[in-house]
């Protein structure tokens, strides 16, 4: 674990608004506030974008473009922010995960988030939070037993794209740093996935913006069939995802029986199986090209039958999808364990014969805590450690 000094623009961000995480009629009003002519608000809306967006810049000073006297102005009214860098780790296998913290923002103090990089051949995708904590308590995962702080702003959420792609190296006449594992050509971050900490569509709005700023062919720049966005299932708002931000959807399903999932994902008590997969058939753009992705995770003796791997497609029958089986990543205090590989092996068999792509996705990062259910901000896996240690101090005494 590698511990990193904090950018020097992160202590400026409560007192001067960032340019990050705007839209351009955003950028326009910051700008109209402090003065620039109406006419040229377009023009300069413009080049910070690129600067911002595609050259990674965070210096007012090094926008050649634009006149000194305005690069003065900038610089004493607003920012482009970056999030503080707590911890850096890198896997065995090459993963990365920063810890990454940010203003309270009403939380009272500053806030932590986790953010995993996973290079692989030919692609390296970006797993971003989009919340600090999370309410929906699935049994399974590491990240459900931290406590709902607050939501992630547009900005908080572009920063940790663009910090990834500052740490990696991503950026027009950046360096690689010596070593790490990234694709060998291409882009570095050339895929995004919305499955860090948090459930992404009980912050819409500020998700929403930011992948659109991902997804701007002026912006950030990726195709919105590499940005995937996974929720547990708030079905009322599957529809207008697809409608305003247009990515792939991935869901986080995990049971085929509501019994299972009430207590796998408790959202399900909310918005049971079927009705989930009602949503799923109506997503906007749906189609064998634009394929639904089913995350199932490999809980021992618990949904790894047979059985279930055939209700499985029997529920999915007519719906253009893939499932992606996820080994458990187990997690400190977690009272499941993961699949035995000749059961996962069987059950991919079963849904790869019905026609659904399942490449069981190999773990990665777990020694660092980095893979799948095991995101967690440090200071709360902190208190869930000295938590473990007086119930095992208690338990000794009782002995």
């Amino acid at each position: 674990m590698t511990a990193l000094a904090s950018p020097p623009a992160a202590s400026a961000a409560i007192e001067r608004p960032s340019l990050v995480g705007l839209s351009r009629e955003g950028i326009g009003a910051e700008l109209a506030a402090i003065g620039v002519e109406p006419r040229q608000i377009r023009m300069r809306t413009a080049q910070l974008w690129s600067w911002i967006y595609q050259r990674g810049v965070t210096d007012f000073a090094a926008m050649t473009n634009i006149s000194k006297d305005l690069r003065a102005k900038l610089a004493d009214h607003l920012i482009v922010s970056r999030p503080e860098i707590v911890t850096e780790q890198i896997s065995e296998d090459g993963t990365r995960k920063w810890l990454f913290r940010f203003p309270p923002r009403g939380a009272g103090r500053p806030v932590e988030v986790e953010t995993v990089y996973i290079p692989e051949v030919g692609r390296g995708t970006l797993c971003l939070s989009s919340q600090v904590g999370c309410t929906l308590t699935c049994s399974f995962c590491h990240t459900g037993t931290q406590r709902m702080v607050r939501n992630l702003t547009a900005e908080e959420i572009v920063g940790q794209i663009l910090m990834a792609r500052e740490r990696l190296g991503d950026f027009p006449d950046a360096t690689t740093p010596v070593g790490a594992a990234v694709p060998a050509e291409g882009r570095l971050v050339s895929n995004i996935v919305m499955m860090g900490m948090g459930e992404p569509l009980y912050n819409f709005e500020h998700v929403r913006d930011a992948l659109l700023i991902a997804s701007d062919g002026d912006g950030i720049a990726l195709s919105k069939r590499r940005i995937t966005l996974s929720t547990s299932g708030v079905v009322p708002m599957i529809a207008r995802a697809g409608a305003e931000i247009g990515v792939m959807l991935a869901i986080s399903l995990h049971a085929v029986r509501d019994d299972l999932r009430d207590v796998l994902v408790p959202l399900n008590k909310k918005h049971k199986i079927a009705e989930l997969l009602d949503a799923c058939r109506a997503y906007p753009g749906l189609s064998n090209a634009r394929r639904i992705t089913f995350e199932y995770v490999m809980l021992k003796g618990v949904n790894d039958s047979p059985a279930d791997a055939r209700e499985l497609v029997r529920l999915l029958k007519g719906i253009p999808a893939k499932i992606n089986l996820i080994p458990f990543n187990p997690w400190p205090g977690t009272d499941y364990a993961c699949s035995d590989w000749e059961t996962i092996e069987t059950f991919a068999e079963i849904v790869n014969r019905a026609g659904y792509a399942s490449p069981i996705r190999t773990p990665r990062g777990r020694d660092i805590l980095a893979a799948c259910g095991q995101l967690k901000s440090e200071s709360e896996r902190m208190r869930a450690r000295e938590r473990l240690a007086l119930e095992a101090m208690v338990a000794d005494a009782a002995e």
